[in-house]
This record gives C-alpha cells, structure tokens and sequence, in this order.
C-alpha cells in the first residue's frame, strides 16, 4: 500500500517547512507536530501513514516517542523515520532499537528520504 498520509514532528517550524515543501510536492500529504505529546494525539486521530520523527524536543523526545509507538499495538504498524542532528552511530543504532526504520542525519537528503518512504511504501 503505498503511503500518502505523513505526520512530520518537529519543533522547529524551518524543519517542519523543509520537510513539508519536500513532501507536499511530491504529492503527499501532510500534517505536523511540533512535540511528542501533540504527537501521540495527532496519531491517534490522524492515523498517519508514516511518521517523520525528530529527537532533540521539549518534553519527550523522539526516541521516548517512537518506543510509545512501537509499543502500543494500536500504533506499532505505523512506520517511523527519525530525522535527527544526532549524527552519532550510536544514537542511529539507539533510534533503530527504539523502533525506527531508518534515521536521517539532518539536513535531510530530499532523493534518499523519497526513495525510503517508496520503499517502506511497496
């Protein structure tokens, strides 16, 4: 099933733009989040398709909010990218145990988060 809705989560809102103008482009649409609190609300209502997640916000961050969607059974099938300036491998293999499927360093590289998403898509 290919993926149409997505839930950026961000606190910055140049972020959230970026990702935005990227993806509306591309024909996706698009909602935004600008913490994981309003995440969680918004997953629960929205049913996004996938999940773009950043980590460094207020309140929890997007590694405590990827395990909550990891571990609700409701929400476990909805997949999660994380979007992230922790350019550190271990903060890329601790994302991945949280549930991600794939982490981005920021800025995002538009030609491979499109291929991702194609393929979490097939």
């Amino acid at each position: 099933m290919a993926i149409q809705k997505i839930l950026i989560v961000d606190d910055s809102p140049t972020e959230r733009y970026y990702l935005t103008d990227i993806l509306v482009r591309n024909g996706f649409t698009v909602t935004t989040a600008d913490n994981g609190e309003e995440a969680l609300a918004k997953i629960r209502a929205d049913r996004p398709e996938l999940i773009l997640m950043d980590v460094v916000m207020p309140g929890a961050n997007g590694f405590q909010v990827t395990r909550s969607i990891a571990r609700d059974p409701e929400l476990a099938s909805v997949p999660v990218i994380i979007c992230s300036s922790k350019n550190q491998e271990t903060d890329r293999i601790w994302g991945m145990r949280q549930g991600a499927k794939d982490y981005f360093v920021k800025p995002v590289d538009p030609v491979r988060l499109l291929a991702t998403i194609a393929a979490l898509g097939a």
